[in-house]
Formats: C-alpha cells, structure tokens, sequence
C-alpha cells in the first residue's frame, strides 16, 4: 500500500492505476480538514478530483485507531446513491476505487464550505439549503432491503465515543481545557446510574441490524455548501439501522448550534416515514451530551449556563 500524506510527490501519485490516458497530475492539496481520512485535491491536464485514503487511524486523533476498510463503505453508499434519480445530485460521483490502496476518486465539488458556521450566533438557514436537507434524508431512509456492509468495526468505534467515553469518570479527558468549569459539570453525569443504564440499552440498540439506510453521521460537518447546491459527503459511518439515529443527530445539532425550535418542528413535519418519539430524543439527547463532554468537539457559541441547561436538556430526553 502506498501510503499517501500532503507531502507525496506528484511522481508518486502519477503512479496509481486511476488516471486517464494522457493526463498529467499539476498539483495536489488538502481539500478541508479531513478528520477521518487523507483528502487531497488533485489538480490534472483534464480536471479537478478529490483523492481520498483511509489510514488504521482517525486522521483528526492519531492516536485512536480505526478500521481502515471504512473506506469500502463510503465507496459502496455512493455507489448505491448514483442509482436513485432523488439522491444522486447530493452526493459526488465515483470516478475511481482502489480497495487495494484503500483509495477512493471522486468528483471535485469546488472550493466550498461545510455547515459548522451553523454553530454562530447570526447563523441563519437558507430555504433551499434546509428543504434540500429534508428532501435529502426522506428519500435517503426510503431504501431498505438492500445489500449493504454491516460495518461493525466502525459502529463499534462511534460507540465507543457516543455510549461510552463521555460518561467514563476515568477518560483522562480534561474539559477544563476546552471551557473552565465543564470538567465539574460533567461529573454529576459521568456519576448518574440512571442515565449510563439507558445509554447502555441505547448503545446496544445502535451496533444491532436493521433495515434503513443511514448516512450514520448525519451533522453539520458532513453537509457541503457548493455552487451547485447543498450536498452531503463523509458517509463512512453508514450503515442499517434505525432511521431514528439520523433523525436524532440532526435535531441534537440544531440544539447545540440554539437554532430557532421551528427549524426542528418543520424538519419533522416534512418528514415522510414513521418514527418512534422515544427512541428519536433518546439518540438525540446522547448527541448533545456527546459533543458537550466527549473528544468530538464542536464550535459552539455557548456558555457554561448554556451548556448547564442543554446538558440537563439531554437527559430527560433520554430518560424520558
């Protein structure tokens, strides 16, 4: 396996069997932060492509690793989304894989931006981009019955960091770094029986089967402002399970980011398949808990009061 870095030479890259006749590589860098996996822009004679490579590592934690097959499944999702006249818009288009070099080629969607700037106090939602959302997810749980990779060492992964890691008194995470007093606030919840004992069954819940399609990290992060619209990219934590998880993501986001409740109430109004309440606050009071106390932090525009009041917030969802 060639093992590719910001820093391998175009020489090196020239080699890979994905190039067309006649093309001649001119540049190559980062394409955004790439918290998961290398992502580079390639630069030829002929066009512009986006080269992705998964490591045994997540890219963002060197330390923690990861399966690097993961890549596998972000190939088979779009491949899978290319065939659904309503999907394969949102999603760039496949333009080579080498499962050998865990290397997947792809459509070069321009220069844009993801949505964190979600998380800023004067964010506000352009129509199109939240109806593209919603249009987006309602078609996206509306495959089922398909055959898709279990991606079990990934789930088992994001469990770690959903379930887990955030209540564990012992993390050796120190949240005094990321905000003076939130090491203290946690505690209560990393001490609460009640609260580990649900989050056990939801976790459970999570690395079972089911029998919908879910991006499996559906959040601001992973959806893309371009020229041509909202798309969504990252689906490497894909998987079939309950439509609920992305559900729950997606509202848990629009808590931490204090969006006007009636993005949330539209979002549910228009979507188009049956859930179960319950199971939806349950995963998306363990998102907000999660991205408040966990190692996957976010932006946010909030302060300790805040964060008091949507920890609490969190709970009962999930208690409830």
């Amino acid at each position: 396996m060639i093992d590719i870095t910001e820093t391998t030479d175009l020489k090196t890259l020239q080699h890979l069997a994905i190039w067309q006749e006649g093309e001649r590589l001119i540049s190559a860098e980062p394409a955004g932060e790439g918290n998961m996996n290398l992502v580079l822009r390639v630069s030829t004679s002929q066009r512009s492509i986006i080269l992705k490579q998964s490591k045994d590592y997540v890219r963002k934690f060197p330390q923690i690793p990861a399966p690097i097959e993961r890549i596998k499944v972000e190939h088979r999702f779009y491949e899978i989304l290319q065939h659904h006249p309503w999907l394969q818009h949102y999603s760039p288009k496949v333009l080579g894989y080498l499962p050998e070099q865990h290397i997947l080629i792809t459509q070069d969607l321009g220069k844009g931006s993801d949505f964190s700037r979600m998380y800023n106090p004067d964010f506000r939602f352009n129509e199109d981009d939240f109806d593209a959302l919603s249009h987006y997810l309602n078609h996206l749980h509306s495959i089922q019955g398909i055959d898709f990779p279990a991606n079990s060492s990934m789930k088992t992964l994001n469990h770690e960091h959903l379930f887990r890691f955030p209540f564990d008194p012992e993390n050796g995470m120190d949240l005094d770094s990321i905000q003076e007093g939130l090491q203290e606030l946690s505690l209560s919840y990393k001490a609460d029986a009640d609260l580990k004992s649900k989050l056990e069954q939801l976790g459970a819940r999570y690395l079972s089967k089911g029998d919908t399609l879910l991006h499996g990290d559906f959040y601001p992060g992973s959806w893309l402002s371009t020229s041509n619209g909202l798309k969504i990219i990252d689906p490497e934590f894909g998987f079939l399970g309950d439509k609920e998880f992305d559900l729950g993501i997606l509202l848990a986001h629009f808590d931490l980011a204090a969006a006007d409740p009636q993005w949330k109430k539209r979002f549910l109004d228009a979507y188009a398949h049956e859930f179960d309440r319950d199971l939806l606050k349950a995963y998306q009071g363990m998102e907000i808990m999660r991205r408040l106390i966990g190692i996957a932090q976010l932006p946010v525009s909030l302060d300790l009061k805040e964060k008091e009041a949507l920890l609490k917030k969190a709970r009962n969802l999930i208690l409830s």
